[in-house]
């Protein structure tokens, strides 16, 4: 009976020892290929295992996807509008830019949209604009526009209506507006902002500067011809910026300054920011856009061969805006009737005889109704 037991606890022993040989010897097998795929295989090599720590929350690719981190509804508005350098175009707008007054079209939205498609080099750029509607109406129109649409929402103001020039509505709604786009700058976002009344007839990104280094090309009233010049008469209704810490400096500053600007409207106390030096201080590098290109009311483009962009800036009524940007648009099919006439013969001397011809006879129509727009009493400004 010992015998058989003895003989047992050996056969046991044996079995273990050959078991141990066995899983050793698996072990052994799998260990090199689990290094390889670990360390020398493709998929390693593309993304190792420390590159989690140089994942970046805003970067605009699938990160917040596979970081399980829900976009709000901002960051997905600006994410499907931007360009692959996270740069877009953004105009504001409410109610008044987009229903028609009197029962007659066009409305300012009209308007600033069919500027895209007569433009030069334009339509294109509609994949990039996003439209930030400040009331549920302009919202509608924008979405049934197909368009790229934000809702801005602030709760205990109205912005539907008609915010004459400098009246107390027009003044909070300018200061929600630099509030929102300082926003957007904090997420990374470059853009252009463009008011509605502004008619894109050429692509402005081909004359705008492509250097880096600086940080905000803004529009003027007046150009007196330096760039560089702090006196310029600055107009917040276009400029282009760059996201960085200095110009997120500068929206930061620019904001805090509402409260104690009683009456001014956001663009006047941005000049005077820049009149007190805050622009040097911060080390922002400011280029200031000539009117040839960057054109308005208050000062026309003095050729019609170069400009970009027209503004109904010294305009007071909404009204006054549509029809004289009507008689701009008018101004521009004519130009390019013109031109397109002659095109076939590019080349030939006769044929740029006729176009340096038809720059130099080209007239824009005079701003008559945007003239008289300040004639008309408001009892809200007084």
């Amino acid at each position: 009976m010992l015998d058989i037991v003895r003989d047992i606890q050996i056969n046991a022993m044996n079995s273990a020892k050959k078991n141990d040989f066995g899983n050793l010897t698996i072990l052994c097998l799998l260990l090199p290929g689990f290094i390889y795929l670990c360390f020398w295989s493709p998929v390693a090599i593309s993304k190792p295992f420390v590159s989690i720590q140089n994942y970046h929350p805003y970067a605009k690719s699938n990160t917040l996807q596979t970081l399980n981190v829900s976009k709000d509804e901002l960051e997905e508005a600006l994410d499907e509008a931007s360009m692959e350098n996270k740069t877009l175009i953004i105009a504001v707008v409410n109610k008044a830019y987009v229903e028609q007054r009197d029962d007659r079209y066009p409305t300012m939205l009209d308007l600033f949209l069919e500027s895209f498609w007569v433009g030069e080099e334009t339509r294109s750029l509609l994949d990039h604009l996003l439209i930030v509607a400040v009331d549920q109406t302009a919202y509608d129109r924008c979405k049934f526009r197909r368009l790229h649409c934000y809702r801005l929402v602030t709760d205990g103001v109205d912005f539907k209506g008609e915010k004459l020039y400098m009246s107390d509505d027009f003044i909070k709604m300018m200061w929600r507006r630099t509030l929102f786009l300082s926003d957007v700058l904090k997420r990374g976002y470059n853009f252009i902002f463009t008011d509605a009344d502004i008619m894109w007839l050429r692509n402005p990104f081909a004359k705008l500067s492509k250097n880096e280094s600086e940080d905000l090309q803004i529009s003027t009233d007046v150009f007196e011809g330096n760039p560089w010049s702090e006196q310029t008469l600055i107009n917040t209704g276009f400029y282009y910026i760059q996201s960085n810490s200095k110009t997120i400096s500068l929206f930061e500053m620019w904001h805090a300054m509402k409260s104690n600007s009683t009456g001014m409207k956001e663009q006047d106390v941005l000049a005077s920011l820049m009149k007190k030096g805050v622009f040097r201080e911060l080390g922002l590098r400011v280029r200031f856009l000539d009117t040839l290109y960057f054109s308005g009311f208050c000062s026309d483009s003095r050729d019609v061969s170069a400009v970009t962009t027209v503004h109904a800036n010294c305009c007071r009524s909404i009204s006054a805006k549509v029809a004289d940007l009507m008689a701009v648009l008018r101004d521009w099919r004519k130009y390019k009737a013109v031109v397109g006439s002659w095109k076939k013969y590019i080349g030939s001397s006769k044929a740029s005889k006729a176009m340096h011809a038809a720059n130099e006879t080209f007239r824009w129509s005079n701003h008559i109704a945007c003239f008289k727009s300040w004639r008309v009493p408001d009892k809200t400004l007084g």
